[in-house]
């Protein structure tokens, strides 16, 4: 119980210590910024595209990682049930 609340504490001082990676990118902000004053805001649109892609491949890491380990974890358990009762019924016949 302890032990997720330091992580907590340090998650978060990293994120108030650290207000320079929130900044938004100045040569991106300036490609937007110029494609669409003249009009064309394909480029706009792909940028932000590529954000979401960005913003979307970690969380699927994580995600399918956390997905794996569960289903480890069930299949571990499941085994675990099925040797305790192996010994259950072991025991009860001597």
């Amino acid at each position: 119980m302890k032990n997720w609340k330091i992580w907590l504490v340090v998650v978060i001082l990293l994120f108030v210590a650290s207000p320079d990676s929130m900044a938004q990118c100045a040569m991106c902000r300036g490609t937007v910024e110029s494609t669409v004053s003249n009009g064309r805001s394909v480029v706009a649109s792909n940028l932000n595209f590529g954000i979401l892609y960005l913003l979307l491949a970690p969380y699927l890491i994580v995600a399918s990682i956390g997905y794996l380990w569960y289903r480890n974890s069930k299949q571990e358990h499941g085994r675990r049930l099925e040797i305790a009762g192996r010994i259950k019924r072991a025991m009860s016949q001597v």
